[in-house]
């Protein structure tokens, strides 16, 4: 009956976008042709997946392998709609319909479920490993909740792992080598044991060089070592019975580049780094970073310092001003070799029981995570400008040039700092904040600078649905799921040879002042720590599926979800004094009790506590009509919800909301599903409508992301088709287009211009902690003005104009906003009512397109099988992905755009007879396409470079493989 075709299919979710090549059981229906048709078969009953009443794609094991799809990077691109990009944080976004992982944040829910065998995963490594042993892969688009247990808007993805084969012995095996020294195995052994047990044990292993060439000691970089092992059991006691259990372990340490490149358009005045029109292969102007700031002479000067111990000028060659950036993707020069390292092992079981006229489904998922990456933070090495005489004064100190006995305050600033062989210190990034001056450094000549990544989760969730197979119209499918998910660890980390000496410097003439110990100011390292938190979800869902006539059937789905989070964190950078002599952890410093991490809460907090909690009810209304046996019409509407979440401490702390608001949206859609030609043409079309409301996005202040809410509009189409003239051609082709805009008057400060356009204004960079604020005036050159009457009393110079082809109409200056905010008050009136903004300007984003959401996507495959009398076949295939132009951030301009791009890949294939063995030739990015995928722009503190996340350069290989 059709309601039960339409609730399996529903959940299994499996229309698949490649065909198999199983006959049909009605051999008078031409079974070549009918090959195209995928059949689900469950509870004894055989289902057309193209009744299916909703937006799904998918991808069986042979399709993956057809089409070169190894991973999430590949499998976006034959997929309408759906874009997918590595982004900052050891994470990743897979965006459908223009909604996807915008939110950034350990308290952040993810857009886009990922699902494995219909289980929901938290933190997951998946999108870093390479598929292997896979049943199929479906890709579900628009809100879904009523039929998988975590509630998502955007879509869910589902990856389906081969289960155990109680039938007969079968084994594969597959080595592959290509360029780059790429060597890949997999295999796969499947053992009945009885008539009712089975176990199978599938793996794959990956070793290869690295993509990037690094020029500064002309290694190569960005490689993979990795592993995964996957063992599963089934046992069927009865007809009635099936219990699967599943074991996964995957493992990857080496030397992947979390970023692939850093692009600026590098200012020359220093006062924000990198302007606002383009992307060029250049670094941004240090003097606009936060250590720039801090270490340069005229901050020293104005704290009483003398200013021979600055690092830099303000108005000088910054640390990057004679290097030179490879104009190319692929190449950079760093000393510090990139790490990384991450694991993941999962745990599932599922019962299945049939009782009478219904099923019984029980699934628990238990989870570990982790994943820790190290790189250079810039991917350059700066020199220090003002080296020779800052540490010449420094030593000059060391030798008690402040008086008798002073040197000791100095000493081991030098000893941390200077490893005696002309090599700079870092600190080390340690878990227990201990870094140079407790001993535990890195040192490389220029000094390097990094940053570290790190996160280890731990989650499970356990699923119970019902669902009926009565022989009346009316059926039903019932479920419950109860998760809870933890961060047992996160941080992220800043370290630089400028950040130590900064905080050695300023702690011990701090010290020194006050009478007090010898100290600097930890952490000597900016470290933001989520220590931990906790996610509790629980949610109650249904769908009711009545049966009007033959061809007309209503679908009704609701759902109940509930989420509680709750997290510990603190910001710390410079933050309060600790004795050299203290060599264990900062924290454990007589001075750590002046340190607030949560001025939000009265009295002096060693750390941020807050929580949150959501509930919401969604759900889904469908019907849909048979016209025929091969068409289908349907129109749905849909409530999808994500919860809010919690905002992290910020160091120095600036005015953000602690908390962000849910998402939801309103989803319109109408489709149709086609069979033509007994098979040989299958065409489906999707039109939606969504109305979205508080759309989650990130944003970086003070080198720490925060989150925002906008509403949005989107609408668009798609057309997905696969052809088989005959039983030797296939066709693949795919269309896609999407309009996502931000809807109604929403107000926001652009990192990038915080002038907002206005020729009146003034950015300013402030000194004191790198940020930037916005001087501005109603009368013309009043900004200028009260800028330049207040700088010369801290020793700084006036405004100064931006190229012009900078992007940028305000006037910069380097200041202090705190200073100037308070002259405002007291003066302002006298330049014609100046106000100081922090972070800038607002404008107004409405009608700008929301981020990784390109207007057009197309693909297209083409296979050929050549059939021999001997029972080979000669397999040649071509396919051809075109993504359209898009945006990396919701601010737009050409700065932010993402060009388009197309990807080309090509394989021939020589199989034996029944297939028992085959030798594979491939080429994937046959054009050596740098396409970049996504873009994360960088904090004022930083000098707003932006970081570029592209796909892999082109390989070529050739590969065997044998199966029995």
């Amino acid at each position: 009956m059709r309601v039960k075709a339409t609730l399996l299919a529903g959940i299994c979710g499996s229309a698949i976008a490649f065909p198999a090549y199983a006959q049909d059981a009605d051999e008078d229906q031409t079974p070549r042709y009918r090959g195209t048709e995928i059949v689900v078969t469950a509870q004894r009953q055989d289902q057309s997946l193209q009744e299916v009443p909703i937006a799904v794609s998918a991808f069986s094991a042979e399709a993956l392998e057809s089409q070169q799809i190894e991973n999430a990077s590949d499998l976006q691109l034959t997929l309408p709609n759906v874009s997918f990009t590595k982004s900052n944080f050891t994470a990743s976004s897979f965006t459908i319909r223009g909604i996807g992982d915008l939110c950034v944040g350990v308290s952040c829910d993810s857009a886009t479920a990922i699902h494995l065998n219909s289980a929901p995963l938290f933190g997951t490594r998946l999108f870093e490993t390479e598929y292997f042993d896979l049943e199929r892969i479906e890709v579900l688009r628009g809100p879904q909740g009523t039929l998988f247990g975590r509630n998502a808007t955007s879509g869910v993805v589902n990856v389906v792992s081969a289960k155990p084969d109680l039938s007969e012995i079968a084994a594969k095996a597959e080595f592959e080598y290509g360029n780059f020294n790429s060597i890949k195995a997999k295999g796969m052994v499947n053992v009945p044991i009885g008539d009712t047990l089975g176990v199978r044990v599938a793996g794959f292993y990956l070793n290869r060089d690295g993509y990037t060439e690094n020029l500064a000691n002309n290694t190569r970089i960005d490689g993979r070592d990795m592993y995964a092992v996957r063992g599963s059991l089934r046992w069927e006691p009865s007809p009635d019975t099936t219990l699967d259990l599943m074991g996964y372990y995957f493992r990857e340490d080496d030397d992947r580049l979390r970023i692939q490149k850093q692009q600026c358009q590098r200012d020359p005045t220093g006062v924000v780094g990198c302007l606002n029109n383009r992307r060029d292969f250049d670094s941004t102007n240090s003097n606009s970073t936060f250590t720039g700031t801090l270490g340069s002479s005229e901050f020293l000067a104005i704290n009483g310092i003398p200013s021979t111990l600055g690092l830099n000028s303000l108005y000088g060659p910054d640390a990057y001003a004679n290097f030179q950036e490879p104009a190319d993707v692929r190449q950079v020069r760093t000393e510090f070799t990139p790490e990384y390292f991450a694991d993941e092992l999962q745990i599932q079981a599922h019962l299945e029981q049939n009782i009478g006229s219904f099923q019984l489904g029980l699934t628990g998922t238990y989870q570990e995570t982790s994943v820790d990456s190290r790189q250079d933070y810039n991917l350059g090495i700066g020199a220090i400008p003002n080296a020779a005489l800052a540490f010449g004064t420094l030593q000059a100190f060391a030798n008690n040039a402040a008086g008798p006995g002073t040197g000791v305050y100095f000493q081991p600033i030098i000893d941390a700092l200077f490893d005696g062989s002309g090599n700079l210190c870092t600190s080390d990034t340690r878990l227990d904040n201990r870094g140079s001056f407790e001993g535990f450094s890195v040192c490389t000549p220029n000094g390097p600078q990094f940053d570290r990544s790190n996160q280890e989760n731990e989650s499970y969730s356990v699923e119970a649905i019902i669902s009926s197979d009565f022989d009346g119209p009316f059926n039903f499918l019932v479920g419950g799921i109860y998760a809870d998910s933890k961060v047992l660890e996160n941080s992220y980390y800043v370290n630089a040879f400028a950040i130590d000496y900064i905080s050695g410097v300023l702690g011990t003439f701090t010290a020194l002042g006050a009478g007090l110990p010898p100290s600097y100011l930890a952490t000597s390292f900016f470290r933001n720590n989520t220590r931990s938190f906790q996610l509790e979800s629980y949610g109650i869902f249904g769908e009711g599926y009545l049966e009007l006539s033959d061809k007309l059937k209503v679908t009704a789905g609701l759902r109940y979800n509930n989420d509680k989070k709750a997290i510990t964190a603190r910001s710390t950078l410079a933050s309060f004094l600790n004795p050299f002599s203290n060599d264990g952890d900062p924290f454990d410093s007589p001075f750590s009790g002046s340190f607030d991490a949560d001025p939000g809460t009265a009295g002096i907090q060693p750390i941020q506590a807050r929580s949150v909690a959501f509930d919401e009810i969604t759900g889904r209304f469908v019907i849909d009509y048979q016209f025929t046996p091969d068409n289908l019409i349907y129109a749905s509407y849909s409530r999808g919800y994500k919860s809010g979440g919690i905002n992290p401490p910020l160091q120095p702390i600036f005015s953000v909301p602690e908390s962000f608001s849910p998402e939801s949206i309103d989803a319109f859609e109408i489709g149709s599903k086609n069979t033509f030609g007994n098979g040989a043409l299958q065409l489906n079309a999707t039109a939606f409508y969504y109305k979205y409301k508080d759309l989650q996005l990130s944003r970086i202040i003070a080198r720490t992301s925060v989150n925002d809410t906008i509403d949005a509009n989107i609408y668009g189409a798609e057309i997905e088709a696969i052809l088989r003239p005959d039983y030797n051609w296939l066709f693949n082709v795919n269309f896609s287009f999407l309009n996502a805009k931000v809807a109604g008057d929403q107000f926001f400060s652009n990192p990038r211009d915080p002038g907002g356009g206005d020729a009146n204004a003034v950015i300013i960079k402030d000194i004191t902690n790198g940020a930037l604020c916005a001087v501005t005036g109603a009368a013309p050159g009043g900004p200028d003005a009260f800028v330049n009457a207040i700088n010369p009393g801290l020793g700084l110079q006036g405004t100064t104009e931006f190229p012009a082809d900078g992007g940028l109409q305000s006037a910069g200056a380097f200041s202090i906003c705190s200073v100037l905010e308070g002259q405002a008050a007291a003066i302002g009136g006298a330049f014609g009512g100046i106000q100081v903004l922090s972070p800038g300007v607002q404008v107004n984003l409405k009608g700008n397109k929301l981020p990784q959401a390109p207007e057009l996507k197309a693909s297209v495959g083409v296979q050929y099988t050549k059939e021999f009398d001997n029972g080979m076949t000669l397999v040649p295939r071509f396919d051809i992905a075109y993504t359209g132009e898009q945006f990396g951030n919701v601010f737009n301009g050409n700065v932010n755009r993402i060009e388009p791009f197309v990807q080309a890949n090509a394989q021939l294939q020589l199989n034996g007879p029944d297939k028992r063995w085959f030798v594979r030739g491939f080429v994937q990015n046959i054009f050596d396409s740098n396409s970049t995928t996504g873009l994360y722009v960088t904090d004022a503190s930083s000098g707003l470079f932006t970081n570029i996340f592209t796909l892999d350069p082109r390989r070529y290989g050739v590969a065997v493989g044998v199966s029995f």
